[in-house]
């Protein structure tokens, strides 16, 4: 077996094992949120006083983890529909254009030259040039490329943006991305959700000045009071922490998994069309685009060819780039792909 088909094959297995793990993190993740919070309201509500209230059942954790995983399997079952569905893609089910034409070509030679199925094609509304592919496997894969890409990019630039995003697919890289992708959107759904509540509904507060009241007045409390009273706002101090740093390890998270695999999708595209120039061509179009790609919102940032946003973190070399860009520099791209060229 050639090396270029044993490292694909090593690719997807490890895509596929990630995908798992990353299910069941997110999910122990919501679980800790639910019990943390039951953990807390338990030590802190747990004062002693006859008739007053004691959280015996963790219905917070219980709601939290079932709804983790409905969430996971909705992420797994239609992700890439609901990454599809925020970028207002239509799909191209019967193409009308030239360009439209010329786009079927190309993925049609494509998936010959990957060995793959040709995924379901979507256009998103936006004049800047930009593309992504998303989709659990190569048999239900799609590829969706911005309008400006299909007017501004020619024949060959095409091709080799097209074969970057069949990589992504064949590698199941979209399987992890696109699953990163809800999981980011699920974690700023759950912070800000529950920053609003605290915030609105002042229950920290009241939380923990009506168990420094039983303190005060309850029969039996003392030292063993004030113990479980520090250690519950210690709990509650840790599950507030996780809550409003969860989005921001998403996001890197999401980030870090997205410039590792553009290397290697690059790297075979130039395979697939047997011309790293016209990638090169492609990227440098791309990257001198100044606007942003206004359809593509910041969760889904990592799914796309370049970064749909504020390309300035990409420019900076070092750490600070390299924790908060979305993707590596386009230089370094280039590099790599020229000493493809030879």
């Amino acid at each position: 077996m050639p090396p270029s088909r044993r490292d694909l094959f090593h690719q997807q297995e490890q895509n596929r094992r990630k995908s798992s793990w990353l299910l069941v993190g997110f999910v122990f993740f919501f679980a800790w949120i639910g019990f943390g919070g039951d953990v807390a309201i338990y030590l802190l509500r747990d004062d002693g006083l006859t008739g007053s209230y004691r959280h015996t059942i963790p219905f917070v954790g219980i709601g939290a983890t079932l709804l983790a995983a409905g969430m996971a399997w909705s992420a797994w079952r239609w992700g890439d529909t609901q990454v599809l569905w925020s970028t207002r893609a239509m799909e191209l089910i019967h193409p009308v254009t030239p360009e439209q034409h010329r786009l079927v070509n190309v993925a049609d030679e494509m998936a010959i030259a990957s060995g793959m199925p040709r995924p379901r094609l979507w256009i998103i509304p936006d004049d800047d040039l930009n593309a992504f592919a998303t989709g659990i496997d190569p048999a239900s894969a799609s590829v969706a490329v911005t309008e400006g890409l299909l007017q501004q990019l020619d024949r060959d630039e095409l091709q080799a943006v097209l074969a970057h995003e069949f990589a992504h697919v064949a590698r199941y890289d979209t399987r992890l991305m696109t699953l990163v992708a809800a999981m980011v959107g699920a974690m700023a759904l759950l912070s800000d959700g529950m920053g609003r509540f605290l915030w609105q509904g002042g229950r920290v507060g009241r939380l923990a000045g009506g168990r420094k009241a039983a303190g005060l007045t309850g029969r039996g409390v003392g030292r063993r009071g004030a113990g479980r009273a520090g250690a519950g706002m210690l709990v509650l101090g840790l599950w507030l922490v996780s809550l409003l740093v969860a989005p921001l390890i998403s996001r890197m998270m999401a980030m870090a998994i997205s410039r590792k695999r553009e290397f290697l999708a690059d790297a075979t595209a130039a395979q697939y069309t047997r011309n790293p120039g016209a990638l090169i061509r492609a990227l440098e179009r791309l990257d001198t685009a100044r606007s942003p790609t206004l359809a593509i919102g910041p969760g889904a940032a990592h799914l796309c060819i370049i970064d749909p946003g504020d390309r300035r973190f990409q420019r900076w070399k070092g750490a600070v780039g390299d924790l908060f860009a979305s993707h590596p520099a386009v230089e370094a791209r280039i590099e790599r792909l020229e000493q493809m060229g030879g």
